[in-house]
């Protein structure tokens, strides 16, 4: 138990190995207030970083696909292999707290429906994050990759083009906006479970797991998408245009997603945990306005959770 002291009140913190559920709700939405506040060029960049992040992740995919003999006899491992590399993209771009626009969807909603932010500030995020992406999707595969001379052996090209024309060619519009949605689902999953975590490793494995199963599941991820699908327009797969991309690969993608991240995560957890709910501490710290309106009231409320006790006195008035 660790002891937080000022001038108004003393709060005692029991530390455990992880934030409890309502606590780590109340954490996204005091990530999101501050994402959704940057200045909109940061947010650009930060997007064009995550962008770069998935297709670095999404190249290791692909070479390690690359196993001919594996990939006849034994498919179901390979694609297991490469499912286990791909949840890296996600560690690296929340421990450099690069922004992803399918981990923005929860964020910022969450933070819209604590009355932190207005919706405009979310949607104006969720655009910025969504086109910086994309930039640094093309960057890493037409720059890093492209032009790099990487992915140019036969047996390589046909692991993309073969991948490329089972995600874009075979699916209907309906069946690739239903994957989004799970697929987001389990996405901001992650990124709550990661917040979760009061360790680098904790938030690590709580990352990797539900982005494993999206990923082996073969669901659709825009800014995925946004790597995988280019680099087989690039390696001139079959039946897969500029086109196709945008109203197969962008559009359906792009709503399952929004839907998944801020209804299905968002929407669910607020409901569950903050919702006509008293202000939660983060060990012992209120945010800045439920604070104000905790100290107009002349007392902050005793808070319990698995994890925490926050006992305070009465505020100085």
């Amino acid at each position: 138990m660790s002891r937080i002291q000022n001038q108004q009140n003393t709060v005692w913190v029991r530390n455990g190995n992880a934030y409890s559920p309502i606590e780590t709700i109340e954490i996204v939405g005091r990530l999101g207030t501050f994402k959704a506040n940057m200045f909109p060029l940061k947010v650009f960049c930060s997007a064009v970083s995550a962008g770069c992040l998935v297709s670095f992740a999404g190249g290791a995919t692909f070479i390690a696909s690359d196993i001919p003999w594996m990939a006849e006899n034994t498919p179901g491992l390979v694609k297991t292999l490469s499912s286990i590399l791909f949840p890296c993209a996600l560690v690296m771009i929340f421990m450099s707290g690069a922004d992803l626009f399918t981990g923005s969807t929860m964020l910022t909603c969450v933070a819209c429906l604590q009355g932190r932010i207005k919706w405009h500030k979310m949607l104006l995020h969720w655009f910025i994050c969504f086109w910086g992406n994309l930039a640094g999707c093309l960057f890493v595969m037409a720059i890093i990759f492209g032009y790099g001379g990487m992915f140019t052996a036969p047996s390589q090209v046909k692991v993309i083009q073969n991948y490329v024309h089972a995600k874009q060619v075979v699916p209907e519009w309906h069946h690739i906006f239903i994957r989004a949605i799970g697929c987001n689902w389990l996405v901001c999953l992650a990124a709550y479970l990661g917040l979760a975590g009061r360790d680098l490793m904790s938030r690590a494995m709580g990352m990797w797991w539900p982005v494993f199963c999206f990923a082996i599941l073969g669901l659709d991820h825009v800014v995925a998408n946004m790597f995988f699908i280019p680099m087989g327009i690039w390696h001139h797969t079959p039946g897969v245009s500029v086109g196709l991309y945008i109203w197969k690969g962008i559009i359906p993608a792009l709503i399952g997603n929004a839907i998944g991240g801020g209804g299905f995560c968002g929407m669910y957890y607020y409901f569950m945990y903050l919702h006509n709910q008293d202000p939660v501490p983060i060990d012992g710290i209120y945010f800045p306005a439920d604070l104000a309106r905790l100290e107009e009231g002349g007392a902050l409320p005793q808070y319990e959770s698995d994890d925490c006790v926050v006992t305070t006195q009465e505020q100085k008035k």
